[in-house]
């Protein structure tokens, strides 16, 4: 444990470098509203400009040892959470370190908030022969999602020009057709040279990439056993759902 802290406070140090600054800060604005207080001033702005007028009067000694027992506290405690963030990310499993864009806002979102859990990944467009089959997959997640599945969805223009919309237009499409509710990432290639990191490792660790829309792979809790599930696979399979069974109760 001790190991552990230490080479997460190392990886964390030059963010604390950098936030040392902005915490001394901090330390000087609680030292103004006490100053403020103390001295009747009419804010602790005026109060903060005169901090270091009063550090040379008769109360410096108290004030000066109250600011060196703030400081190291407030650097304790970033660096506690430094560390504690850095430890997160380590654990994380290589196969869901990966960060997409939301197909709603573009915001990047790690896959890494999923760890733990079981993904059903599926590669989806919508205007293909097995678009109906977003109606299963969010009707399973809403029965299981409790229990720890978590479907993630990433439209492609891959197989037969079958995506061809905005990731708005998909969105839309996916909210008004089928009330999905279900994690999707923005537009993705998904095989060949340029498929994005994710599908070309879940194409290396099952040997099966894609070779039409709504490919699924399911991935244990672990995040190191992939089960890869072709498109004909409908989401109430009995197989899949064996599997998935299988992968909750681990």
């Amino acid at each position: 444990m001790s190991h552990l802290l230490v080479h997460s406070f190392a990886d964390a140090a030059p963010t604390l470098q950098n936030a040392s600054p902005r915490l001394e800060s901090i330390v000087d604005r609680i030292l103004a509203r006490r100053i403020a207080k103390e001295l009747g001033a009419a804010s602790t702005a005026s109060a903060r400009r005169s901090t270091r007028h009063v550090l040379d009067s008769r109360q410096a000694p108290g004030l000066t040892r109250l600011r060196y027992v703030l400081l190291p506290v407030a650097v304790l405690s970033a660096g506690l959470l430094a560390a504690s963030l850095a430890s997160a990310a380590d654990s994380c499993p290589a196969l869901l370190n990966h960060s997409f864009p939301s197909l709603q806002d573009q915001k990047p979102q790690s896959l890494c908030q999923w760890q733990g859990k079981v993904l059903l990944v599926v590669n989806t467009a919508s205007y293909c022969g097995f678009t109906s089959q977003y109606d299963g997959l969010e009707k399973l997640y809403a029965r299981l999602k409790e229990r720890g599945l978590v479907v993630v969805g990433f439209p492609s223009n891959d197989f037969g020009e079958q995506e061809p919309g905005s990731n708005k237009e998909i969105a839309e499409f996916c909210r008004l057709t089928y009330g999905v509710q279900f994690p999707m990432f923005a537009k993705a290639t998904v095989v060949g040279k340029n498929a994005s990191p994710l599908y070309a490792q879940l194409a290396r660790t099952t040997g099966n990439a894609p070779q039409w829309n709504f490919h699924k792979y399911l991935i244990d809790r672990s995040g190191t056993r992939v089960l890869s599930f072709g498109s004909r696979v409908k989401p109430d399979d009995r197989d899949l759902l064996a599997r998935i069974e299988e992968f909750l109760g681990k």
